[in-house]
């Protein structure tokens, strides 16, 4: 099924898509707003300091001049008192000379003292003012990060629950049709890529756009005319940043689809080593790896190259930009229009509006690889089971009466397996399926479990049809013993109970005695904890097939299914399980898989 692959979304933004994502957030608003508000005082913060340094500078560093104001508490001059006042006044100090209206006197030594330490004592406390500024910018940013990324994290925890769900009750021919390895990505690369959406991409995004509309806001409000010369490279670098967003965005998806080539390769190379090395095909395997690494270091260099082109001229611009301001700043200031205090403000405002349009510019290919995993997640938890569940009859067992009438199937459309197929089991029977290979043998009974669904007719199991049960007690009811055993990662205990904790010790050992699995789980110091690897390597095919037989028989089947169940068995463990299957088999209806009867 083509529509989980790689996906291209035409639009860089689809509102329908955050939509869907946004159903994730429920009860999860007030943070998210906490956290925006956190961002815009932040960026508030961040942004006020440079005009507190202009103000340091111009006001009380090297002031032009100084506006006067009398109060109770300040610095004696002529005989009154005066402290410092931000708007014009008539009284005021100039270049070392006191003028109040048309009085104008030159400071004496003491006064001048005064002056300056009235200056310093400003100075002093805007600087702690502005270390002030800085701490909360840091706090902010600490909270927002620490609420945003706990945001993340939920909403990436149900997503993941709901889809692992989703995944577990999607039919069978819906997981043939999908290779493992891509629900794999699903669950984990696109949801990391989601994840780094809310943790990183989200925050930077607010954040840079914040604080680039918020630099060229302060520049504007300080100078008009220096703010138009100092952002008339902007034109440039929105271009520049234009082409590379397109050449970027290429080279990150190829980056994507060589390095899951790759994965893949590792992930089948590894699941099939056993067979690589019987044949003597590792150099010929290491020779394919080859061809994918090397398209992977292709990949990964072009999109290193378009970084290393973009990153200096950025630099370049941003040094440009700088330098307009150095000159034409240093021009004005030397012609009085304009104070030192602004044109150091504006170096730091270009360096401050550079910095995230660099960073947006990368952050929008992350957005958009976010977007199509957003795209591939949904419509995965969105694909429609097609064994529709609606049952109709409540039932707590299943007599095991079994009528198939006039049953046809086909996995694919045109290609029937099953035509036309009726036969009546009574409750209690033994009833084989004999034939060669693809015959429909192992086809019927997966219609039995409605594994699949069939295209016409009926299939009746106490005179009722499969369709009127819940699929779900359905296969409670009916047990297969297969030849293929799957083993999964754990303990003896946990793969014969299937993690089903109603079920006892006592059961589990009389159902593993009941098939004589017994005889060698007891030779394991750790018994029923002795330790079982993915697909039970460590145990022998007769061992893994009676622990089937146990698995089968500790869950109480009304209806049993031997699937060529002892075809892998040698002579002697066939032996230890023939009378058990007669024990098993009696008044209880059995279904019997083989190529030949024995």
């Amino acid at each position: 099924m083509n529509q989980f692959d790689e996906v291209k979304l035409e639009k860089f933004y689809d509102g329908k898509l955050i939509k869907k994502l946004s159903k994730y957030t429920k009860g999860l608003w007030l943070l998210l707003i906490f956290s925006a508000l956190m961002l815009l005082a932040g960026t508030l913060f961040d942004l006020l300091q440079p005009k507190i340094i202009s103000s340091i500078i111009d006001d009380y560093l090297v002031p032009k001049e100084t506006y006067l104001v009398e109060k109770e508490e300040g610095i004696e001059l002529q005989g009154k008192t005066y402290a410092i006042s931000k708007s014009p006044t008539d009284t005021l100090i100039r270049n070392g000379e006191f003028i109040s209206g048309d009085k104008k006197v030159s400071l004496s030594k003491e006064e001048e003292k005064s002056y300056k330490n009235l200056r310093f004592i400003k100075i002093r406390n805007l600087t702690i003012f502005l270390l002030g500024l800085s701490l909360l910018t840091y706090i902010s940013a600490i909270v927002e990060q620490i609420v945003l990324n706990y945001v993340g994290q939920k909403v990436i925890l149900k997503i993941r629950s709901d889809l692992f769900y989703k995944l577990e009750h999607l039919s069978l021919s819906f997981h043939e049709k999908n290779p493992v390895g891509r629900l794999v990505t699903r669950m984990t690369n696109d949801l990391g890529n989601i994840n780094e959406l809310y943790t990183d991409v989200v925050v930077t995004i607010l954040s840079d756009v914040a604080i680039i509309f918020g630099s060229i806001f302060m520049m504007f409000s300080m100078n008009l005319k220096l703010s138009l010369i100092s952002l008339s490279v902007m034109p440039i670098l929105i271009g520049v940043t234009i082409v590379f967003q397109k050449k970027v965005r290429t080279a990150y998806r190829l980056v994507r689809v060589t390095l899951a080539k790759i994965n893949s390769t590792i992930n089948e190379n590894l699941s099939g080593m056993k067979t690589i090395q019987i044949f003597n095909q590792e150099e010929k395997f290491i020779d394919n790896f080859d061809e994918d690494n090397e398209d992977y270091y292709l990949a990964s260099k072009g999109e290193l190259q378009i970084y290393a082109v973009f990153r200096p001229f950025m630099n370049l611009l941003y040094y440009t930009s700088l330098i307009l301001v150095l000159i034409f700043g240093g021009k004005f200031a030397l012609e009085g229009s304009i104070e030192v205090g602004v044109v150091i403000a504006f170096t730091i405002y270009v360096q401050k509006l550079f910095r995230p349009i660099e960073d947006l510019s990368e952050k929008f290919t992350i957005f958009q690889s976010a977007m199509a995993s957003i795209e591939r997640v949904f419509l995965l938890l969105e694909e429609e089971d097609s064994i529709e569940n609606e049952p109709r009859v409540q039932a707590e067992s299943l007599k095991g009466d079994v009528e198939f009438k006039n049953v046809c199937f086909s996995y694919e459309e045109d290609e029937p397996v099953l035509i036309d197929v009726s036969f009546n089991v009574k409750a209690g029977d033994t009833i084989a399926f004999v034939g060669a290979t693809g015959s429909g043998k192992t086809t019927i009974m997966s219609l039995l479990t409605r594994l699949y669904d069939i295209d016409s007719g009926e299939i009746l199991i106490d005179g009722n049809s499969i369709k009127d049960y819940d699929k779900h007690f359905l296969r409670s009811r009916i047990v297969p013993v297969l030849q293929d055993v799957f083993l999964f990662a754990g303990n003896i205990r946990g793969n014969i109970a299937l993690l089903n904790k109603e079920i006892s010790d006592e059961e589990i050992w009389q159902a593993a005695d009941f098939v004589n699995a017994g005889q060698f789980i007891r030779k394991f110091p750790e018994g029923l904890d002795h330790p079982v690897t993915e697909g039970g390597s460590t145990l022998s095919q007769g061992e893994r097939q009676l622990l089937s037989f146990a698995r089968a028989l500790v869950h109480k089947p009304d209806i049993l299914i031997l699937d060529e169940a002892t075809a892998s068995i040698d002579t002697q463990t066939e032996q230890l399980i023939q009378d058990a299957i007669e024990k098993v088999v009696k008044d209880r209806t059995t279904f019997v898989v083989a190529h030949r009867l024995s």
